[in-house]
């Protein structure tokens, strides 16, 4: 057996291959995102979207403040809604997030400019944990532009 060839010391079979998923710790890891997406797609669902989507007066104050009315209203609760269902799925999470994480710097800005800065920390706070899943599930990107190709056909 070659060096290259010969299982390390210690072990009693052939070492997993490249990318395989088997071990205790990385499953830790994905059940561990698995949540926080799930968590998160919660927050952007029921926290978020829905007081927009259901005109709360809470909402549309803040809406009305910022100059944008029931349109920009709506417009943010769909999107946040649409990123949440995003979340969830597996081929869109990493979009999900990145979409997500651009409202999240929009939030930031308007809680800046017009609410003078009272909660901008919390579009920030939400930012770190996108920007982890965007990063963990950007291998999951290639699957739906899989879904597009054709045999014989460039993409």
């Amino acid at each position: 057996m070659s060096e290259t060839t010969a299982p390390a010391a210690g072990t009693t079979g052939p070492a997993p291959a490249a990318g395989t998923r088997g071990t205790a710790r990385g499953k830790a890891a994905r059940v561990s995102l698995r949540a926080l997406q799930i968590a998160l797609a919660l927050f952007y669902a029921g926290a978020s979207a829905l007081p927009k989507l259901i005109a709360h007066p809470s909402a549309v104050e803040s809406f009305d403040t910022l100059g944008w009315g029931s349109a920009g209203m709506y417009t943010i609760g769909a999107l946040e809604l649409a990123g949440a269902i995003g979340l969830l799925l597996p081929a869109l999470a990493s979009v999900a997030a990145v979409s997500l994480g651009a409202l999240m710097v929009g939030a930031f800005i308007a809680q800046i400019t017009a609410f003078d800065g009272e909660y901008a920390a919390t579009p920030l706070i939400l930012m770190v944990p996108l920007a982890l899943i965007a990063w963990t599930r950007r291998q999951d990107v290639a699957g739906p532009a899989q879904w597009l190709r054709r045999p014989g056909r460039d993409v």
